[in-house]
């Protein structure tokens, strides 16, 4: 199960700005899971250019996941 209020939506038509968002939603979520260290990061890609990048109680804290659906 994801945090539903710690979701960022990612929509971008470029590679340079899509790693950017990536890092820095990543990089957000990481400062939020740190304060109660059960959650990881799931990325998901929808279709291309549009992500989302969330805490999950599905993911190991540490870690973060790619799913492409």
């Amino acid at each position: 199960m994801t945090i539903a209020n710690e979701c960022i939506e990612i929509q971008v038509d470029s590679r340079r700005l899509l790693d950017d968002r990536l890092n820095d939603a990543v990089q957000g979520l990481q400062r939020v899971a740190m304060l109660t260290g059960t959650h990881g990061i799931l990325l998901t890609r929808h279709k291309p250019g549009h992500y989302t990048a969330a805490l999950s109680d599905q993911v190991p804290f540490g870690m973060t996941r790619e799913l492409i659906h």
